[in-house]
Protein backbone atom coordinates (compact mmCIF):
# COMPACT_ATOMS: atom_id res chain seq x y z
CA UNK A 1 0.00 0.00 0.00
CA UNK A 2 1.10 3.46 -0.63
CA UNK A 3 -1.25 6.52 0.52
CA UNK A 4 -4.61 5.28 0.91
CA UNK A 5 -7.65 7.89 1.60
CA UNK A 6 -8.69 7.32 5.01
CA UNK A 7 -11.22 8.39 7.69
CA UNK A 8 -10.62 8.86 11.49
CA UNK A 9 -12.35 6.53 13.62
CA UNK A 10 -13.34 7.45 17.23
CA UNK A 11 -15.22 6.40 19.94
CA UNK A 12 -17.00 9.32 20.84
CA UNK A 13 -20.67 9.02 21.71
CA UNK A 14 -21.29 12.54 20.08
CA UNK A 15 -24.15 12.81 17.36
CA UNK A 16 -22.57 14.14 14.43
CA UNK A 17 -24.58 13.89 10.66
CA UNK A 18 -20.84 12.98 9.36
CA UNK A 19 -20.69 10.15 12.10
CA UNK A 20 -21.45 6.49 10.91
CA UNK A 21 -21.57 3.92 13.36
CA UNK A 22 -19.44 0.75 13.21
CA UNK A 23 -21.50 -2.34 13.42
CA UNK A 24 -20.62 -4.70 16.33
CA UNK A 25 -18.87 -7.68 15.55
CA UNK A 26 -16.02 -5.94 13.63
CA UNK A 27 -12.43 -5.98 15.43
CA UNK A 28 -12.62 -1.88 15.17
CA UNK A 29 -15.40 -0.02 17.33
CA UNK A 30 -16.58 3.15 17.19
CA UNK A 31 -17.89 5.97 14.49
CA UNK A 32 -16.11 6.67 10.97
CA UNK A 33 -16.12 10.29 11.01
CA UNK A 34 -16.38 10.98 7.29
CA UNK A 35 -15.41 14.60 7.97
CA UNK A 36 -12.01 13.60 8.62
CA UNK A 37 -10.68 12.36 5.23
CA UNK A 38 -6.74 12.23 4.67
CA UNK A 39 -4.37 10.27 3.16
CA UNK A 40 -2.32 8.10 5.21
CA UNK A 41 1.29 6.91 4.24
CA UNK A 42 1.33 3.77 5.25
CA UNK A 43 5.16 2.83 5.40
CA UNK A 44 5.66 5.84 7.19
CA UNK A 45 3.85 5.22 10.26
CA UNK A 46 4.21 1.70 9.59
CA UNK A 47 0.69 0.57 9.95
CA UNK A 48 -1.23 -2.18 9.17
CA UNK A 49 -4.64 -3.29 8.64
CA UNK A 50 -6.59 -4.85 11.00
CA UNK A 51 -9.94 -5.37 9.41
CA UNK A 52 -11.68 -5.78 6.56
CA UNK A 53 -14.56 -2.71 5.86
CA UNK A 54 -18.01 -4.36 5.27
CA UNK A 55 -19.80 -3.76 1.76
CA UNK A 56 -22.38 -1.96 3.16
CA UNK A 57 -20.66 -0.15 5.86
CA UNK A 58 -18.54 1.85 3.00
CA UNK A 59 -21.33 2.54 1.08
CA UNK A 60 -22.48 4.22 4.05
CA UNK A 61 -19.60 6.28 4.01
CA UNK A 62 -18.97 6.68 0.28
CA UNK A 63 -22.65 8.55 0.37
CA UNK A 64 -21.51 10.72 2.34
CA UNK A 65 -17.58 11.24 1.04
CA UNK A 66 -18.65 11.55 -2.35
CA UNK A 67 -19.96 14.89 -2.94
CA UNK A 68 -15.90 15.85 -1.18
CA UNK A 69 -14.07 13.61 -3.57
CA UNK A 70 -15.71 14.05 -6.56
Amino acid sequence: MGFPIVCSISITKGKNPFYVRIPKGLAVTGVIMTDQVRSLDFRARSASLICDCPDLLLQDVLIIIKPILF
